[in-house]
């Protein structure tokens, strides 16, 4: 392995801080992204108990449940209740706007992946194009007598675009994933929400 990072040349080094990077995105995706599913489903059960139960005053218990949830689906909610002397579409107006505030955390670090995906193989291209580069000046100096020198900048060229598209595949891969999941969470969002300004206006 070490052998192949050192025949790659210099553009390795991107390419490896773009695999770790990615690699530390896609573990914090993975549990950011069920953190947030499971605290969002203990929420809305708790949620819809205190608003079908025959308790009163239930609007301030779940608006003291939201103040007391980390969660996006909680601040969001908590949005809508801040409204609810208004009508129904400034509630709405209200959770829709809270809902847009939450987006870009709920899509963290997914920038960046998507980013990696575009410039690894670049990177790769870019060292194919200057090992070719290297191998055609071997030719232009020595002529085709000493293959292994012309060898060693074919070989470069052909390692840092494995290595590119080595990175960037799995890095799609789980890029759209993640988009998939997140796309998912928002509409299970908009349909508690569109759930609890029915409760609202209905109180």
């Amino acid at each position: 392995m070490l052998d192949i990072l050192i025949k790659g040349g210099i553009l390795m080094i991107p390419l490896l801080f773009c695999s770790v990077l990615a690699l530390a995105i896609i573990i914090e995706k993975f549990i950011a992204l069920r953190v947030i599913e499971a605290r969002s489903r203990r929420f809305v059960e708790k949620i819809r108990s205190i608003i079908n139960g025959n308790e009163d005053n239930k609007i301030e218990k779940v608006l003291a449940l939201c103040e007391m949830t980390s969660s996006p689906l909680a601040r969001i909610l908590k949005a809508g209740i801040q409204k609810r002397n208004k009508g129904k579409e400034e509630i709405k107006e209200a959770i829709q706007e809270a809902g847009s505030l939450e987006i870009p955390y709920l899509e963290k670090w997914l920038k960046v992946l998507g980013t990696i995906v575009t410039v690894a193989p670049l990177i790769g291209l870019l060292g194919t194009v200057m090992g070719m580069i290297k191998a055609f000046n071997v030719i232009a100096v020595q002529g085709t007598g000493e293959p292994g020198a012309l060898a060693g900048g074919i070989a470069e060229a052909l390692i840092t675009t494995a290595v590119g598209l080595t990175i960037a595949i799995p890095a799609l891969i789980f890029y759209n994933y993640f988009m998939h999941r997140t796309d998912k969470i928002i509409r299970s969002f908009e349909i508690v929400s569109s759930e609890f300004i029915d409760f609202l206006v209905g109180e």
